[in-house]
């Protein structure tokens, strides 16, 4: 079976008149700022869609039975085929809690990010695997837990200094072209070279990244989940 690559969309995007992936993801539903429960819950979704709750508003002050029966009440309602809770602000015991009660209600499959893993047996959803990182690597720490992994195209700098070496993620990504190809990490890099230092500029292409996810397929990753507005069209092209 071909990795699920999943396209999380906003809901401008899926109003508009451009075609909804196969594997689609709602981005997304939020804690609300006036109530204990949720916000932006669609009303209806392409059939088996991803649900994602993100903590873009902060989990402050709500109730988990009320969120999860609102979650557990749109799965159901709309046919959703899984949940994901991409919680990206550093844990809480508020936010902790949240995630304990809805991984476990919640009746579909379900992922949570990476520095929530430990408070329950559910997915794993990592983040891209940092360019100077064999993807085997990025992924061992969470062997035997089902991985969900987020597709992006990224960019870093390897900066070699006298006193040592520094990784600097570039966000966003200039979307660079040519260069040479990284067999192992999967990416392409450029190099360049001063009085004071070596940069070694680590970059993903689209066909560079379509080989990253298809080494992800064989090293046992559930699907992916990726912005749509970024990773469209080359889904398109599969």
């Amino acid at each position: 079976m071909a990795l699920p690559r999943y396209l999380a969309m906003t809901p401008a995007e899926l109003s508009s008149d451009g075609p909804i992936p196969r594997h689609f993801a709602w981005m997304a539903c939020h804690f609300s700022p006036w109530s204990e429960g949720l916000i932006n819950i669609p009303d209806q979704l392409p059939a088996e869609a991803m649900l994602i709750l993100n903590d873009r508003m902060p989990c402050q002050g709500h109730c988990p039975d009320l969120v999860a029966r609102q979650l557990t009440d749109a799965v159901e309602k709309l046919g959703c085929e899984s949940v994901l809770l991409d919680f990206q602000r550093p844990p809480e015991p508020e936010s902790a809690a949240m995630v304990r009660t809805l991984t476990d209600v919640l009746p579909c499959p379900t992922a949570v990010f990476e520095s929530y893993a430990a408070e329950s047996n559910c997915s794993v959803f990592l983040p891209p695997c940092p360019l100077h990182l064999p993807l085997k690597a990025h992924l061992a720490p969470w062997k035997g837990r089902e991985i969900w992994l987020e597709a992006a195209l990224c960019q870093e700098d390897i900066v070699v200094t006298s006193g040592g070496v520094s990784y600097i993620p570039r966000f966003p990504p200039e979307h660079l072209h040519g260069g040479f190809p990284e067999q192992t990490l999967f990416c392409r890099y450029r190099t360049t070279v001063s009085d004071s230092q070596v940069c070694f500029t680590l970059y993903d292409t689209p066909e560079s990244l379509e080989e990253k996810l298809e080494q992800a397929e064989t090293l046992g990753v559930a699907r992916t989940i990726g912005l749509y507005q970024e990773l469209g069209k080359l889904n398109e092209a599969r």
